[in-house]
């Protein structure tokens, strides 16, 4: 059945106020709604575009209500809300994200056995609570093995490589001295990542972003690639399982699916209910961005095409390269678009801070800017 049509002049509510939030509530007033975001940091980065922002922890519920009482509709930006907030305001207000998904993306163990029980591919892996587990986890996976915490753990972090043998007494001093529930996947010989982005209306329908290709360091996103090189099949293979992982969630808004690409075919790593770090392209690169879609969606109005209007390469933005970034503005070409997040103080290296975004014309062009931007791991301009 269709869902609420919330048209433009209604007030979006947005739980979150980072980045995704940010460019998420300048899609949406571009379309004339009104943004109110619940964030703990004042003049965060969606609070510093969106009409008002509600200063508050984000398992506040009290915060939370008033949130939805000044809202037509209510979003969440990122996985890290607090599902039993979720499933408190879904019971009163319209939040038509809703918290199941969100609750399988929070949890790694819930993640993989949905999505097994469910018949897509999945990394082999095993369930570690104690260090019994892991020594089963361990000759069942074999190494190497990733070992990473159930829950929250991103780019890299709660996450611990075991290459062979010797790493197992640091495997298990992690296990013992945390008190987390564990998942050991065992580590894949891959030839490339990838990522894909649908978006599902409640009625049903769907649209599906084209492939990007995903090269990481040091366990962080880098450069995205789209079109990806990858084959015909594994692209409409790819589609195929993303569109079908969105109509098992019964999804409302938008879903990203990471893949690694083996020898073999393709494994899911990982989903995530929301717009997507490698879906960032889309806002100069697609008739409709991965942030105005998810608009869309929930707000009952039809999908935006998702055509690619150009080939291009997106750069991630970190703390540490920030400063050269902003020193090389005057020297980038027209075909370079800049994104910063607003984000304040003193930047950790690793921190996410913006994007690049480069129109590319020809596969030669395209080495050109990711040769440009990794010199054996350094940041060259």
């Amino acid at each position: 059945m269709p869902g609420k049509i919330i048209l433009p002049g209604s007030t979006i509510g947005i739980l979150g106020g980072g980045q995704l939030g940010r460019m998420t509530a300048i899609e949406g007033r571009k379309m004339g709604y009104r943004i109110i975001c619940l964030d703990p940091t004042p003049d965060c980065p969606c609070g510093q575009v969106a009409d008002d922002q509600i200063v508050a922890a984000l398992d506040d519920v009290a915060a939370a209500i008033r949130l939805a009482e000044r809202s037509d509709v209510l979003i969440y930006e990122f996985e890290n809300i607090d599902v039993r907030l979720v499933e408190e305001l879904e019971r009163s207000y319209y939040l038509p994200q809703k918290s199941h998904v969100l609750s399988v993306a929070q949890n790694r163990i819930l993640e993989k056995q949905q999505l097994e029980k469910a018949g897509f591919p999945v990394v082999p892996f095993v369930i570690v609570r104690n260090i019994e587990d892991l020594k089963i986890g361990t000759a069942q996976i074999g190494y190497p093995g990733v070992l990473k915490t159930a829950t929250g753990g991103y780019d890299g972090k709660g996450q611990f490589v075991l290459n062979n043998p010797q790493d197992f007494s640091k495997a298990a001093e992690l296990v013992q001295s945390h008190d987390n529930i564990w998942v050991l996947e065992k580590k894949i010989s891959l030839t490339q990542e990838i990522s894909v982005i649908v978006a599902r209306e409640e009625a049903g329908g769907m649209a599906v972003y084209p492939v990007s290709e995903n090269i990481h360091r040091e366990n962080i996103l880098h450069i995205t690639v789209v079109p990806a090189r990858i084959s015909p099949q594994r692209e409409s293979m790819a589609v195929e399982i993303t569109r079908g992982i969105a109509q098992y969630f019964k999804l409302v808004g938008v879903l990203a699916v990471e893949f690694f690409v083996t020898p073999q075919g393709l494994l899911v790593n990982e989903i995530a209910p929301r717009p997507h770090n490698s879906g960032h392209y889309t806002l100069d690169a697609c008739f409709t961005s991965q942030f105005e879609q998810l608009i869309r969606a929930v707000c009952g109005l039809p999908l935006g095409s998702t055509q690619l209007m150009t080939p291009a390469v997106m750069i991630n933005i970190l703390g540490s390269t920030l400063p050269k970034i902003l020193e090389n503005i005057p020297n980038f070409s027209g075909d370079v678009k800049i994104h910063l997040y607003g984000k304040h103080g003193n930047p950790a290296p690793k921190r996410k801070m913006g994007h690049l975004l480069f129109k590319t014309d020809c596969p030669v062009q395209t080495d050109k800017i990711i040769k440009k931007f990794w010199d054996d791991g350094q940041w060259v301009t």
